[in-house]
C-alpha cells in the first residue's frame, strides 16, 4: 500500500525551520499523486524536485493546475504562495550554460521560502573578465551559490574574492577526466580557498538549504523575519 511507503515529514520545519521537499526523480506517478493528495488534505505546501514533464504530465489534472512548473530545473511548487522579496539576497553565479539547471534548482528552492536570488551566468575560468564585469554585484551578496563543472575551479576563484559566504555545487557537466562531475567535486573539496563549502553534485537544492541556513542565522535578524513571513513561521521560539 501507499501509505506504507510514503511517510511525509510535515514537522520538518517545526525542527529545522524549512519543509521536507519532495524527490521526484525515483518515485512512481502513484506515489507523487499519493503525497499531494496527503498534501492537500493536511494543507501543506511542498516543494517537488527532479520532477520530470512525463511524469507531470501524468499527475491527475486537478493537481497538475495546483503545481507551478518550470521546466529549467524540474522544479514545482504545489499549493505553494510566492513571497518574492524586492531585492535579492543570494547570488547564484554558474559557470556555464550547462550549468543553468543546476543553478536555477538553487534559485527555485530560494524562491519557494521566500528569498530573492540574483542569477549571473557564463562566468566560467575561461574568460575571467566576465566575472569581474560582475563581481561588484557579487560581493553585495551575504551568500554566493557557485555552480560549475568541468575543472570545478569557478568556487575558488570566487571564494578568494568575495566575503560573503560561498558555496560550491559541482556539476556533472563534463566529459573525459570531468568524471560525471567527480573530478569537480574534488577541486572543490580540495580548494585553497579559505571557508568554502561545498555540497554534492548537480545539489542546487542542497546549496539553497545551506543559504537558508546561512540567512537565518540569529545574527542575522533582518533574513530570519523574511523567512518567517514567507513561511509563515516563527523561528524566534
Amino acid at each position: 500500500m501507499l501509505s506504507d511507503q510514503v511517510k511525509l515529514d510535515f514537522q520538518r520545519r517545526e525542527r529545522i525551520g524549512f519543509d521536507e521537499a519532495v524527490l521526484c526523480e525515483w518515485k512512481s506517478v502513484e506515489q507523487i499523486a499519493y503525497i499531494l493528495q496527503t498534501a492537500i488534505e493536511t494543507k501543506n505546501p511542498l516543494l517537488l524536485t527532479r520532477l520530470t514533464d512525463i511524469k507531470l504530465a501524468a499527475l491527475p489534472e486537478m493537481q497538475r493546475k495546483n503545481i507551478d512548473y518550470d521546466p529549467v530545473s524540474r522544479t514545482g511548487f504545489f499549493a505553494a504562495e510566492l513571497f518574492i522579496p524586492a531585492h535579492a539576497e543570494v547570488s547564484v553565479v554558474s559557470a556555464g550554460s550547462s550549468d543553468i539547471p543546476v543553478a536555477h534548482e538553487a534559485i527555485r528552492t530560494l524562491q519557494y521560502f521566500g528569498i530573492g536570488a540574483s542569477e549571473i551566468s557564463d562566468v566560467g575560468v575561461a574568460g575571467l573578465w566576465r566575472l569581474m564585469e560582475r563581481l561588484e554585484g557579487i560581493r553585495a551578496s551575504k551568500v554566493i551559490i557557485v555552480a560549475a563543472g568541468m575543472d570545478g575551479a569557478l568556487p575558488s576563484v570566487v571564494g578568494g574574492l568575495v566575503p560573503g559566504s560561498v558555496i560550491a555545487v559541482p556539476t556533472s557537466v563534463g566529459y573525459g577526466a570531468s568524471d560525471s562531475g567527480r573530478t569537480a567535486m574534488n577541486a572543490c573539496l580540495a580548494s585553497c580557498a579559505a571557508g568554502l563549502a561545498v555540497v554534492n553534485i548537480d545539489n542546487g537544492f542542497g546549496a539553497a538549504c545551506v543559504a537558508l541556513r546561512v540567512l537565518r542565522d540569529t545574527k542575522a535578524p533582518q533574513y530570519r523575519m523574511l523567512f518567517e513571513a514567507a513561511q509563515g513561521v516563527n523561528l524566534s521560539k
